[in-house]
């Protein structure tokens, strides 16, 4: 019988595989996604699969549906211009608060974030068209600490969300053109020194802009609303 920190570790394993496979299109939007089918492919039970694909639901990688089971998300155009257009305000708000309110502590933590995130390589050598799993978590880190200093729960709470929720949207598009000639790095640089000289218009006119230069992208990535069922 294998014991539990092996089941631990054999879920983890799974998680991290079938997770990175959809972030870089591996299993493309729509798709569905078969426990006894991904068993074979990963090498695990239909039970771990089963249970990665519900943490996967949760934290909006795939969906589950009643007696249609898991799948890839689907993209739709509508979606990411209304997720843009209601992240932009709600991080512009929170911005413009943290650079009101926000203390040394909030500076300081801005520019470790930052300095992380400038240090960790976003793509690697192996897979230049794919975004890294560690650049993609200090960059959430990053955005997050810019409306950390607000201290309001809710706008805080929601920017995260909304980040989660365009993350597919940014690592489907990353192999296009568009994302692989864009200056990702130095944008964040400019926002940084902006909420830290305390200009909140200039701020809130760069983080604005990064978020359009990113819808941008993934419109110009194709983005479709037909679902498929591979």
């Amino acid at each position: 019988m294998a014991r539990q920190g092996d089941a631990k570790t054999m879920s983890s394993h799974v998680y991290q595989l079938i997770s990175t496979d959809i972030m870089n299109g591996h299993w493309k939007p729509g798709t569905r996604l078969r426990p006894a089918e991904l068993s074979e492919v990963y090498g695990a039970s239909t039970t771990v699969v089963r249970e990665v694909l519900v943490r996967l639901a949760a934290e909006r990688i795939t969906v589950s549906q009643p007696a249609k089971g898991f799948s890839v998300p689907a993209l739709t155009v509508d979606e990411i211009k209304d997720l843009t257009l209601v992240r932009t305000h709600n991080d512009s708000l929170a911005l413009r608060l943290a650079i009101e309110r926000g203390d040394i502590g909030w500076e300081t933590e801005i520019v470790t974030k930052h300095h992380i995130l400038a240090r960790t390589a976003r793509r690697s050598e192996d897979d230049p068209l794919h975004i890294r799993n560690e650049w993609s978590a200090a960059h959430s880190d990053f955005h997050a600490a810019l409306v950390a200093g607000s201290g309001v729960a809710m706008l805080i709470d929601l920017s995260r969300t909304l980040f989660d929720s365009t993350e597919l949207y940014r690592r489907w598009s990353a192999p296009t053109p568009a994302a692989l000639k864009r200056d990702v790095p130095h944008e964040h640089e400019l926002i940084m020194d902006a909420a830290l000289d305390r200009n909140a218009d200039l701020a809130v006119e760069l983080l604005s802009a990064h978020y359009n230069q990113s819808l941008e992208v993934m419109l110009a990535a194709g983005f479709v609303d037909t679902v498929s069922d591979n």
